[in-house]
């Protein structure tokens, strides 16, 4: 056991994306949100661990793989489309070696990339065969990562009127972390950090420990929280919650001033599917050609102007250094107070999504490295730490019911239902309804009436998923949104009509079974028990 520090930090990433998979056309643009996340997030970040186990550093960090994103990283389809679209890339990157062979400072940059694409290759392919959810097990395994579940589909659960969708939600997302990691789950990052009291008696029903609410999730608690958000606490049913520190959240996600808005950093907009000849990049354009991020970006952020200066990498790590350390820094003396107020070591929760690291940020998985080496190795005052050690070291603690929160728009639940988006939930509550119904009528199905039900129960977890609400709130890809809302809802309709004329099409439910053919433990009679 390491000796007692002045606090603790609890680094906590959420990594998601909604299932996207459509075997039924060779080339689909979003499915690209996947490969470019595999490219630029998930495997930097394997990089950034394996590099500080090899190096000796005591990291603690905790990151949620969501089923969603479970399920692509482990289909076959999905991982052979992603080993083509790099090779895609590589050949461009080599391509843009020779085009700026007159342009020094761009023929290194297109060197740069050419490398990185071919490393995050040799990695995908020969080091983890494909499967990067083994690369994170093995992470976990060491010790030094945590892995936390999440809702099955990440649907928004304070808009669930019923428990059953509730129940199905987590105890799905339960199975296939179990399925995939060998061990139970401890903590569950909710979905939107979206909190509805009373959620956590479910939480508990399937084994999990702890949660995490927002900051006024804790805040506006009853009793009153003694230590603020630095100190998990307990709610009736045991399950520990740990509210999101906003000091630390602000440095990396304020768009003023946050850190991935420093001039030094490259540029997310400036791409070269968008500023080179079309006729010259279109090949590479996944879905139907429209011009989209490829993934070789030239310039740095700059300022506020249209003007932008070459990308220096070299200057962009040092920035990711400085900051690393005045992150550190920060919370030295954040802890150094809190720890005056406080009978125990405080613990600052800090939360962020994963994708942000490496694909918005490119230079965040190095300010992750820079942070963990320099907290192991140039202070004593604070130390890393997982959700789970903590309630280990320190047990006792209030007892609170956390507030109704989440971190979307005004701190609750607008950004997923508003007007852009109301229209899914009268849909989804009926389905639900529909979905109890036919449980309770066919307790003992078995054959393809059984096939028909767990089919049911794929279609209704992926028309709930959150990201759909999310992106007609946002609009941008709105149309995909609201063509997965209806394709869900109705595959779903279509299926409890043939399940309640035992009329079942069993060529149609093959084919559907083989589109939506995640969750293959789904099990319909989760919503036998209406709740």
């Amino acid at each position: 056991m390491r000796s007692e520090p002045t606090g603790y930090l609890s680094l906590v990433l959420h990594a998601h994306l909604p299932y996207v998979r459509h075997p039924e056309h060779e080339h689909f643009l979003e499915e690209d949100w996947l490969y470019e996340a595999i490219t630029e997030t998930y495997i930097p970040l394997l990089w950034v661990m394996e590099r500080l186990c090899h190096d000796g550093i005591d990291y603690r960090l905790t990151m949620s793989l969501t089923p969603t994103l479970i399920s692509m990283l482990k289909d076959d389809l999905l991982q052979q489309r992603y080993v083509r679209h790099i090779e895609r890339l590589i050949e461009l990157a080599r391509l843009e070696t020779e085009r700026t062979r007159f342009e020094p400072t761009f023929q290194r940059l297109a060197h740069m990339y050419l490398h990185r694409f071919e490393r995050a290759r040799q990695t995908y392919v020969e080091q983890y065969g494909c499967d990067l959810v083994e690369g994170f097990r093995r992470q976990q395994d060491s010790g030094k990562l945590e892995i936390i579940t999440c809702a099955a589909t990440h649907g928004y659960l304070p808009n669930m009127l019923q428990r059953a969708s509730v129940r199905a939600q987590i105890s799905t997302g339960v199975q296939v972390y179990e399925s995939a990691l060998g061990r139970a789950p401890r903590g569950i990052w909710l979905p939107e950090c979206g909190y509805n009291p009373g959620d956590e008696e479910v939480l508990k029903e399937f084994g999990i420990r702890y949660f995490f609410t927002d900051t006024h999730g804790i805040m506006f608690g009853s009793p009153r929280p003694k230590y603020g958000v630095y100190a998990p606490y307990y709610t009736r049913s045991g399950v520990a919650a740990f509210g999101r520190d906003t000091e630390s959240s602000k440095s990396v996600w304020s768009a003023r001033e946050g850190y991935p808005g420093d001039f030094y950093y490259r540029d997310f907009y400036r791409d070269v599917g968008f500023d080179l000849d079309y006729e010259y990049v279109s090949p590479y354009f996944n879905g139907a050609g429209d011009r989209h991020n490829l993934g070789i970006k030239y310039y740095r952020i700059t300022g506020p102007t249209v003007h932008k200066e070459p990308y220096d990498s070299v200057a962009a790590i040092s920035r990711a250094a400085e900051h690393a350390g005045n992150f550190m820094y920060n919370r030295q003396q954040q802890m150094s107070y809190l720890r005056g107020l406080m009978d125990r070591p405080p613990i600052v929760v800090a939360p962020y999504d994963a994708e942000l690291f490496g694909h918005w940020w490119y230079e965040g998985p190095d300010w992750i490295d820079f942070l963990f080496r320099k907290m192991a190795c140039d202070q004593k005052e604070v130390q890393l730490i997982t959700p789970s050690e903590y309630l280990e070291r320190y047990p006792k603690n209030q007892v609170m019911q956390p507030s109704m929160s989440s971190w979307g728009y005004k701190g609750y639940h607008e950004v997923w239902l508003e007007g852009s988006n109301d229209y899914i939930y009268r849909h989804l509550h009926k389905a639900v309804e529909r979905m109890v119904e036919v449980a309770q009528e066919f307790p003992e199905a078995s054959g393809v009436r059984e096939r028909a039900l767990n089919q049911m129960v794929r279609e209704l977890l992926l028309a709930q998923s959150s990201d759909w609400a999310f992106i007609l709130k946002t609009g941008t890809h709105t149309d995909y949104a609201n063509g997965r809302v209806e394709q869900h809802i109705g595959r779903f309709n279509r299926l409890y009509s043939q399940v309640r004329d035992n009329a079942i099409d069993e060529n149609a439910l093959t084919e559907v079974e083989s589109r939506d053919n995640l969750f293959p433990k789904a099990d319909y009679r989760l919503y036998a028990c209406a709740g």
